[in-house]
């Protein structure tokens, strides 16, 4: 159980962020739910995940493409409960095109929301979590950052990118109480997800079930989606007291992609 530990979700009012934040409320962590926008959506999500869970859940607009934002979201975690457990870094955005045609805006975007802005957040989480002696970074790759795909250069070489952190600071903290590993997802069925099948139906003439099998799912041995609810699971795994000798590694969970 995580009871009265503080757990920073970052990119978690929806999809698999919003899944990780109610898991680690639902075993006893207040959570800090974080989005870029400061609607009143992002503060009904906290609240509903502090009606579900009998814990404290309060929403923090945050930015992760700013540096000096990325850092607050674990100051204000910090100041508001006293302690900093958990951090997940979840953010992150996606573009598809071939290298000579990607905007360069689109890779700094991609490399600041889906790399740079876990730098920020773990460089600002270290300290609270060295002098207590005790925490859990998990950051959420992908099957990306550790096999490449055509059109996808910023995601692949940002995925990359937060493996090699997470190795990087897990050495750095050994010995310390203070794990640090990524979780790789395969396809997962997310709203956005959702919107890639319908447009490749629409571009292809394919059927749904055609389509999920033959091109989203190609890749994946299993042919299923992994759901919000097992990345959800492996993520609380990793930010228990059981993951305190697991440090530095990645956990695929993406039906057998990057065995092949």
């Amino acid at each position: 159980m995580l009871t009265g530990q503080t757990a920073i979700v970052t990119g978690s009012t929806s999809g698999i962020g919003l899944g990780i934040a109610e898991r680690l409320a639902a075993r006893g962590a207040n959570v800090v739910v974080n989005s870029y926008t400061d609607r009143t959506e992002g503060h009904a999500v906290a609240a509903g995940i502090a009606a579900r869970h009998g814990v404290e859940a309060v929403y923090v607009r945050a930015d992760m493409a700013r540096p000096e934002e990325c850092r607050a979201l674990v100051e204000q975690a910090v100041s508001r409960f006293g302690t900093l457990e958990i951090l997940v870094n979840n953010a992150g955005i996606q573009y598809v095109a071939p290298v000579e045609e990607f905007p360069t805006e689109r890779w700094d975007a991609i490399i600041a929301v889906n790399l740079s802005s876990a730098f920020h957040t773990i460089a600002a989480a270290v300290p609270p979590m060295r002098a207590a002696g005790y925490g859990r970074i998990v950051n959420i790759a992908s099957a990306h950052g550790l096999r490449a795909s055509p059109y996808k250069a910023a995601y692949v070489a940002a995925k990359h990118g937060v493996v090699g952190l997470t190795k990087t600071v897990a050495l750095e903290l050994a010995g310390r109480g203070v794990t640090c590993n990524a979780v790789c997802p395969g396809f997962v069925l997310t709203p956005l997800v959702e919107v890639q099948i319908e447009d490749r139906a629409k571009e292809t003439g394919l059927d749904r079930e055609t389509v999920i099998r033959d091109i989203i799912l190609a890749r994946q041995p299993s042919k299923e989606f992994a759901t919000v609810e097992e990345i959800a699971a492996a993520t609380a795994f990793l930010a228990s007291r059981e993951a305190a000798q697991i440090t530095g590694t990645t956990l695929s969970v993406d039906g057998g992609w990057t065995a092949q």
